[in-house]
């Protein structure tokens, strides 16, 4: 979560704010509250100055804690503008009903991930209703290369985003190859063009304890693809039951909801 040295170096970027919005981004649904040392390991930042930040970011209602010495939660002033961001992007009030389904049908997690630096972020989860599911949570960060909700994002840019997205990864993780992000690229291309949904292989997956399969959705609320995604152990979602049962639900469930939108498919969209 640190920032790259181009960043730093442009003048029209705002490193103060660009820090105080990495204080927000270190906290996770789990948390029950940060400190200042907990956030200065997460993000990176020196202590003496996360201490600064926060106690800004307190005084505007962005945090805020009962004690003198509690440690900090989201303030009434982050949660409005998760309202308000929750409330702008459309889409998700049409999906909601359609993935809890899928969601259930399935006894699977379904989600909702968007690319945030160098790792697929989890911004949605829908659980299955009565079944045990996979403890992801909102705000879980997982692998580009070695996901099948990363693989699905790379097969459904274009050329330009592609190039964008490679300079993105590496700047912030110079572990991640250019030929890994191309190979996920030109997998789920194939996958999403024959299957309509995507698959890793087992000795690329990021994670060998959890299962998934997605596929590719672009609306008018974002300038680039989200990924939906099915995911659950391996004992629950096996390879055969991805490829047979899970994966054609989920591809059927998107189209219906590009349908119900006037969406176009993410492929078409991909040019």
């Amino acid at each position: 979560m640190t920032l790259t040295g181009s960043e730093e170096k442009d003048r029209r970027f705002a490193t103060t704010l660009a820090r105080g919005l990495q204080v927000l981004r270190a906290f996770r649904a789990s948390d029950d509250g940060l400190g200042n040392q907990e956030i200065s390991i997460r993000t990176g930042i020196p202590k003496s100055t996360v201490s600064r930040l926060t106690f800004t970011l307190h005084q505007l209602g962005y945090l805020s804690h009962a004690r003198r010495h509690d440690r900090y939660r989201f303030g009434p002033a982050a949660l409005a503008l998760g309202n308000i961001a929750s409330a702008s992007v459309s889409f998700i009030e049409t999906a909601n009903p359609m993935m809890q389904q899928l969601a259930d049908e399935t006894g699977t997690l379904t989600l909702l991930a968007v690319l945030d630096e160098s790792k697929m972020l989890l911004t949605k989860t829908w659980r299955p209703q009565g079944a045990p599911a996979i403890w992801l949570e909102v705000g879980h960060r997982i692998s580009v290369a070695g996901s099948s909700s990363g693989h699905a994002y790379l097969a459904s840019v274009n050329d330009s985003e592609f190039a964008r997205v490679c300079d993105k990864v590496r700047a912030r993780d110079e572990s991640v190859l250019v030929e890994d992000l191309e190979h996920a690229r030109h997998s789920g291309y194939s996958q999403l063009l024959s299957h309509g949904f995507v698959m890793v292989d087992e000795d690329r997956r990021y994670a060998e304890n959890i299962n998934a399969v997605s596929t590719g959705f672009r609306s008018h609320d974002f300038g680039e693809p989200v990924a939906i995604s099915c995911g659950a152990t391996p004992e629950i979602l096996s390879y055969e039951r991805m490829r047979n049962e899970v994966g054609p639900k989920l591809r059927d469930r998107v189209k219906e909801l590009e349908r119900a939108l006037g969406l176009s498919s993410v492929l078409i969209n991909r040019g």
